[in-house]
């Protein structure tokens, strides 16, 4: 084990007076790579086939089951840059912010599972959500959809290999470059062997040794660093603030829960990592899968946030002033060195477990909308596709460890994307059950959300005088779409519409005058609001009757060794009628 300087304290406080960090060594975390890695590749190697089914390397046949398939919700949605930014959260905001993180989060899982149904029931078969709407619309509104989730999968991919780089160059000798190269390595193998299936599986084993880890790591921290005494001492020190002390912190809702609820609506919606293991599970199995995923998450988030809290309370400063560097420094402080390798574990899996669903995703995406539709389901050569989908894999990786040397803030990139992925929900979600929603104005709205919302969140254009004004007006509205949305899920249209006009109104004397001081909720709340008002004025007067049915024809399996889930006779038949029954 080796020491590295790098933690400066308060005064009572228990850190080590020399600021010495526990490492793991070189020869202990290769030993610990090594038995990840390896136990995952020989995992990924017995799942292979002499003959590689190119449905199954997408969808795992349909048919997952109950354990795996939450094991993989739960570890997909926590990844390692979830754990860093609840860190971030909690080390900013105070004793709210994990919540605010973890918790909303969390309630965004479970909103899923009845959209979810709703998506399996028209696609049974569908491999990725931009095929849908090829089936739906055409190919505008699919490269939109397809386009959108190769960028937030390629930001995902990159703040993983950002975290593993944190977490390597923290609590080992290695530099930070030489962890993503090495998780990078190492996430590729396994994953390019057998695709989604291998994802799957993996997660399973992954999400359990979070969790395990999770549960001693935590109070191991809080009682090694002091227990309840660091927040009497903290407070005492002037290290928290009024607003970082109190389980109801305005601060901390407004730039953290609020931004936060509108952007994982979107991951929820808009995310092929999601909708990858939505189009994998049993149908009947939808909703306790979620369900489950949903607790897990929410424990583990918020708890590893609490480290963050607990660095606020001990008045510590992350290395180099790099926030993502906090929760590897607080466990290499305080833990001993067998908890640090724990720990490490820990968030390899973490963040193994969400990249590697990335990379599975992007290549259901090249392989599907961009190879798959271009030349026609019958068309297709199983084992082009194949190739593709890996070639996807191997550029996807060089793309993200070229941005990781950039080392974003990890928060950011979440909300950023999150952000930018809520020009699409409701015109998505409005595509599955409104028959008049057209292609035109699922296109126009998504551009005309984005046009808007780039000035806002970037401040390209002072938010002052008349612009403050209709930014915040529309500020308000997107209130009422993002809970209107809700609503719909569980409730129906009449609920949702209710909720969302009483939200909007409610809004209305808090948001003027007062959101123009939060660019990133107004960011993400306009994109909301203008993506609504321009798709459904453009398609409330549209005579388009759309058959539902159709979609479940036009979409399904391009290997023709998977079997049909029902006879799809006539597809060139039923592809001509979208076609002539869309403004494609």
């Amino acid at each position: 084990m080796h020491v590295k300087n790098g933690l400066s304290a308060t005064k009572g406080s228990p850190v080590p007076p020399a600021g010495e960090i526990a490492q793991l060594g070189i020869i202990g975390v290769i030993l610990l790579l090594l038995l990840f890695y390896g136990g995952t590749m020989w995992m990924s190697v017995a799942i292979s086939r002499k003959k590689e089914n190119a449905d199954d390397y997408m969808t795992a046949g349909n048919s997952i089951g109950f354990g795996v398939s939450a094991a993989s919700m739960t570890a997909t949605w926590i990844w390692a840059s979830s754990m860093y930014a609840s860190v971030t959260a909690g080390y900013t905001y105070g004793v709210s912010g994990p919540i605010h993180y973890g918790l909303w989060g969390a309630l965004m899982i479970l909103f899923i599972y009845p959209f979810g149904k709703r998506i399996r029931s028209v696609a049974p078969r569908a491999h990725t959500l931009a095929e849908v709407m090829y089936a739906r619309h055409g190919r505008s509104s699919q490269l939109m959809l397809a386009g959108s989730n190769v960028l937030g999968s390629v930001i995902s991919l990159t703040s993983n290999f950002i975290a593993g780089g944190a977490i390597i160059s923290m609590l080992s000798p290695l530099s930070f470059g030489a962890g993503i190269l090495i998780i990078a390595g190492g996430v590729l193998m396994y994953t390019l062997w057998s695709g989604f299936r291998a994802s799957v599986l993996t997660d399973f084993t992954q999400v359990m040794a979070m969790l395990g880890a999770a549960v001693i790591i935590i109070p191991a921290v809080f009682f090694l660093a002091g227990g309840p005494s660091m927040f009497t001492e903290g407070v005492a020190s002037g290290n928290v603030t009024p607003q970082q002390e109190t389980f109801f912190s305005s601060d901390a809702f407004m730039n953290q829960g609020a931004p936060y609820i509108a952007a994982v609506l979107a991951y929820a919606i808009g995310n092929q990592t999601i909708a990858q293991r939505l189009f994998a599970v049993r149908e009947d199995l939808i909703k306790p899968t979620f369900i489950t995923a949903t607790i897990g998450y929410g424990a583990t988030v918020i708890g590893v946030g609490m480290l963050g809290v607990m660095a606020l309370y001990l008045g510590v400063q992350p290395t180099g002033g790099d926030v993502n560097n906090l929760m590897p420094q607080m466990v290499g402080t305080y833990l001993p060195v067998a908890l640090v390798a724990l720990a490490f574990v820990m968030i390899v899996g973490s963040l193994s477990s969400t990249a590697d669903s990335d990379l599975a995703a992007l290549s259901s995406i090249v392989m599907t909308d961009v190879y798959g539709q271009s030349v026609g389901r019958k068309n297709v050569n199983p084992k082009l596709m194949l190739l593709i989908g890996r070639v996807t894999m191997i550029v996807a990786t060089g793309l993200a460890l070229y941005f990781a040397t950039a080392k974003f803030n990890i928060l950011d990139l979440l909300v950023f994307v999150g952000a930018l992925w809520g020009c699409l929900v409701f015109p998505v979600i409005a595509s599955f059950y409104w028959k008049k929603v057209t292609n035109l104005a699922f296109s126009v709205s998504v551009v005309a959300a984005l046009a808007i919302f780039l000035p806002v969140r970037f401040q390209w254009i002072p938010l002052t005088g008349g612009w403050a004004l209709l930014v915040e007006l529309l500020a308000v509205v997107g209130v009422g779409v993002v809970l209107g949305i809700m609503a719909f899920g569980f409730f129906g249209l009449r609920p949702a519409i209710i909720v969302g006009v009483v939200a909007a109104l409610a809004a209305l004397p808090f948001g003027l005058f007062a959101l123009r001081d939060y660019e990133t909720l107004s960011g993400s709340l306009v994109a909301y609001a203008v993506s609504f008002l321009v798709c459904y004025l453009m398609s409330v007067r549209s005579t388009q009757d759309f058959d539902f049915s159709v979609i479940k024809k036009v979409t399904g399996d391009f290997d023709e060794e998977t079997p049909a889930a029902e006879p799809t006779t006539g597809d060139d038949d039923d592809r001509d009628r979208v076609v002539a029954g869309s403004d494609r």
